[in-house]
């Protein structure tokens, strides 16, 4: 009975010792060639006035064995304007994309900026999150004679 045990034992700790190793080969061919690592997946404007400022930045860094070129950077539509890098950026370099949103439209921002690499894959998107509102009006100050201090 020992013995079964330990053939079983040896069986499946033989198995589980030669998946790691696949894993561990697979994670270590999944870095070579450029690899863009983002510090967040989403831009969010939070809660804004109306026609405040419109740029906001999103930071990745090239993780990645080789150089990242971004091809194309497009935003979900008009009013969401994405501005990338256009020189390779060199693994472990850090770099920024910046994106406008219309803060003129009231509303909430539910727009998306897509990525397109060299990485080869999907291209990376990025949500872009807020709310715009109507920006108050200064209170004019009434005259001193309605208040009783004109005389």
């Amino acid at each position: 009975m020992k013995s079964l045990f330990l053939a079983c034992f040896m069986v499946f700790g033989f198995a589980g010792f030669v998946s790691a190793q696949a894993d561990s080969q697979d994670a270590q061919q999944s870095t070579d060639g450029p690899m863009m690592t983002f510090e967040k997946m989403v831009c969010d404007y939070g809660e804004i006035e109306q026609n405040s400022e419109r740029d906001r930045f999103v930071k990745f860094t090239n993780t990645g064995t080789e150089p990242l070129v971004i091809s194309n950077a497009r935003g979900s539509c008009g009013c969401t304007v994405p501005v990338w890098p256009k020189e390779p950026i060199m693994p472990g370099e850090m770099s920024e994309i910046k994106i406008s949103y219309a803060t003129n439209r009231l509303g909430k921002i539910n727009k998306t900026v897509t990525i397109t690499t060299n990485e080869g894959g999907s291209p990376h998107v990025i949500k872009v999150l807020g709310n715009v509102s109507k920006k108050e009006d200064a209170v004019p100050e009434a005259p001193k004679s309605i208040l009783g201090g004109g005389n």
